[in-house]
């Protein structure tokens, strides 16, 4: 008997489905590694994509300006820290999966390329799954898990108003969301540093690193479709944040991340 091997858009939705934070890791494997096999993209139906992704019962979420801030000093300051950041992951994870089983068929991305954009994102995707592993795996380490801490909903909600526009979806969530943490993460490795969490380090280390390659998928796909609306890219992408986007884009940028990854000064100077 054949084995059926699922299409890359049932098993990005599995993915969303799926609310067992290390459960959605290997349902993200597995994503990458039947893709590997065949490389079938699908169709499912819009109405079977979840407006918010499944999730586990912890962390609890709260008002943004409501998390504690600790200080790196201590071991539970550091573990607040990192679960913040293993809480970014894993909303990472789903907008990723997202991407694939939302905006594969959408007319703004050639017929010619919906390969390409399922591969780039699977990639993505199974890199957040990896960062996510590392920060649980390194949680466990300093004797805390993924929910021992409250977190916030602002990554998804800032996702949630680009859910119809391949091209907002795109602006927001690598060109701005992801972006920032181009800025920030230096600052975050500089201060664990001198507080000798030489293992965190090295986790952020890795994170930042595969995180430029994010936002050159983003802006690589940006300008995709950019052009099949013959839309001017940065007049394009400073309407799309001034639309989607609450608030402004604030300095500082890390100029060299973001060069790096292709970004245009002209996206984000104001």
């Amino acid at each position: 008997m054949t084995r059926v091997i699922p299409s890359a858009l049932k098993q990005a939705l599995r993915v969303l489905l799926t609310s067992d934070p290390l459960g959605k890791v290997e349902q993200v494997k597995s994503l990458k590694r039947l893709w590997d096999q065949k490389k079938s993209i699908g169709k499912i139906e819009r109405s079977e994509i979840p407006e918010t992704p499944a999730r586990p019962k912890k962390p609890d979420l709260v008002d943004p300006n409501k998390v504690p801030r600790r200080r790196l000093g201590s071991t539970e300051g550091r573990a607040a820290m990192l679960h913040a950041i293993a809480h970014i992951e894993l909303n990472a994870i789903d907008l990723a999966c997202d991407m694939i089983a939302r905006f594969t068929h959408a007319d703004e991305v050639p017929s010619d390329k919906k390969e390409q954009f399922v591969s780039d994102w699977i990639s993505v995707a199974s890199d957040e799954a990896r960062h996510f592993e590392m920060l649980q795996n390194r949680l466990n380490e300093l004797g805390y898990s993924y929910g021992d801490f409250p977190a916030h909903n602002g990554l998804w909600e800032a996702a949630e108003t680009t859910n119809s526009d391949v091209a907002a979806r795109l602006a927001i969530a690598p060109l701005v969301l992801e972006a920032r943490g181009l800025d920030v993460t230096p600052a975050i490795i500089k201060k664990l540093t001198n507080v000798n969490d030489c293992d965190s380090v090295v986790i952020l280390k890795t994170i930042y690193r595969e995180e430029v390659n994010h936002v050159a998928i983003g802006i690589r796909w940006f300008n995709v479709v950019a052009k099949s609306l013959n839309q001017d890219p940065t007049d394009f992408f400073k309407t799309l944040v001034k639309t989607h986007f609450k608030g402004q884009l604030k300095p500082p940028f890390n100029v060299e991340a973001r060069t790096l990854a292709g970004m245009p000064g002209a996206f984000y100077a104001s």
